[in-house]
């Protein structure tokens, strides 16, 4: 007996339409404007959940949604223990971001996904070339004055550059339409990062698109070094200054960073089930601070995984490294998947760059990153999809 497909009511085609057309422009948006992106995540997600309710269908999601969302149950719990609980429950709006997950894998699902990666790459240049007239003709070229994109600070813009930077490398390497759009843009990403004087997101973008060459081809990533060699010939003297003071203890920064790893170990120790709480950090951070600090106070810890232990507790901690493991695993098994490997790609480099910058800095708790990170691992799991369900 042949099975007909039934037709979908004209109600609710109007509203995944809308949610499809919400998602995208919060795709376009989010590398502008965190307003502008959340009220369009605030539309998709209602359109997501008005579809869910008429259809009584379950909330799916790849399988890295459930790790995180037990992240959030902990963070939660986290915040209710807090040394301040109203502040730390006011924090934890920005869990609200990780819906992005189901609706991204509802509503981006098959084709759509590589549609959104074109409009991350696409937006992403147009970034970069903000970024680069504000270094070249408003003079942001120095440290106290450094370019900052779109966006409002330079650690969120080299942060998204970062994550954009492997999009375009994953898809240059393992896609096969479009590449000559990322072809053509990767290099505006490169000088627009480089310029942005960030070490954690070169580190990181190195990171992310050194395992992309890796696993396309292992003498790939000799270019590299090869790459970064030439860049530091043409570089501009701060540049290649901030280069030189890489692990230098001399630098303020370095010498901060460290002290602030010694704090945090000591906040662990005196509070490693719960942590001080969600937006915590600031107020204890005088106390627990050492003699070879620079600032007198940071509002949290410029390292995710000492961040999130020392204000949530080492058991947040052991499910945020559940929610890694898990999604790079997914990633790494959807790289056989012919329709999801550009996308797979793309974000087990973001996966990558996000770890490595992480360490010099809290880039998991910036919402702007945090929104296009989970885009970006979400879309090859969505093009896994056939018809709305997995295959």
């Amino acid at each position: 007996m042949l099975s007909v497909p039934l037709p979908r009511s004209s109600a609710l085609g109007r509203t995944e339409l809308v949610g499809l057309a919400t998602l995208a422009g919060l795709v376009a948006t989010m590398q502008f404007s965190i307003a502008a992106a959340q009220i369009f995540l605030g539309i998709s997600s209602l359109c997501w959940l008005a579809l869910h309710l008429a259809r009584s269908t379950e909330v799916e999601g790849p399988p890295f949604f459930w790790p995180l969302a037990a992240y959030a149950a902990v963070t939660l719990l986290s915040a209710g223990f807090s040394l301040d609980p109203a502040v730390s429950v006011t924090d934890c709006k920005q869990l609200f971001l990780f819906l992005l997950v189901p609706v991204v894998y509802d509503f981006a699902r098959g084709s759509r996904a590589d549609t959104m990666l074109t409009i991350i790459i696409s937006v992403g240049a147009a970034s970069a070339f903000v970024g680069i007239v504000q270094y070249g003709v408003l003079n942001y070229d120095n440290l106290g004055r450094r370019m900052q994109g779109t966006l409002s600070h330079w650690m969120t813009y080299s942060g998204t550059l970062m994550l954009v930077i492997c999009a375009s490398v994953a898809r240059l390497l393992f896609g096969s339409r479009d590449r000559l759009w990322a072809a053509f843009v990767l290099p505006a990403l490169l000088v627009s990062l480089a310029l942005t004087l960030t070490r954690g997101a070169w580190i990181g973008a190195a990171a992310g698109a050194g395992v992309l060459l890796l696993i396309k081809d292992v003498r790939l990533t000799l270019l590299v070094p090869v790459v970064a060699a030439l860049v530091l010939v043409v570089a501009p003297d701060e540049l290649s200054s901030r280069v030189n003071s890489l692990g230098n203890m001399s630098d303020p920064t370095t010498r901060d960073r460290v002290a602030m790893l010694e704090a945090g170990v000591a906040i662990i120790r005196d509070h490693p089930l719960t942590g001080v709480g969600p937006d915590m950090i600031g107020r204890v951070y005088p106390d627990y601070r050492t003699a070879s600090a620079v600032q007198a106070n940071n509002p949290h810890l410029h390292n995710v995984p000492l961040q999130i232990a020392a204000e949530r507790g080492l058991p947040a901690l052991a499910v945020w490294v559940v929610f890694v493991v898990s999604a790079m695993a997914g990633l790494w098994r959807l790289l056989k998947d012919r329709r999801a490997r550009p996308l797979a790609a793309a974000g087990l480099g973001a996966m990558v760059a996000m770890l490595a910058a992480g360490l010099t800095e809290y880039n998991f708790g910036d919402s702007e990153f945090l929104m296009l990170l989970l885009v970006m691992i979400t879309l090859p799991f969505a093009a896994a999809r056939d018809g709305g369900r997995p295959r």
